[in-house]
């Protein structure tokens, strides 16, 4: 049975891998990181401090003003957003 956290861990990163490749063909194409490797992609777009503020009708991210990728990350945010919403 000590094979079955490893195997766990496993299928987590290859999960978070195919997440990590599913971004980067729908929402990175075309930018400057669209080729990057995932530990950039995760360095620049998930490791933000951000303020959530959610209520009923929608989930609010505040980011610094002074965050160097808050472009890039309101391009990939708009790009993955259902088109119902976009408007």
């Amino acid at each position: 049975m000590n094979w079955l956290p490893n195997q766990l861990r496993v299928l987590l990163s290859a999960v978070a891998y195919t997440l990590m490749e599913a971004l980067r063909r729908l929402a990175l194409n075309g930018t400057k990181v669209a080729k990057a490797c995932c530990q950039t992609i995760r360095l620049k777009l998930l490791k933000i401090g951000a303020v959530i503020i959610r209520n009923t009708r929608r989930v609010r991210l505040m980011l610094s003003s002074a965050c160097p990728y808050q472009q890039l990350f309101i391009t990939v945010a708009a790009r993955l957003m259902p088109l119902r919403m976009r408007g």
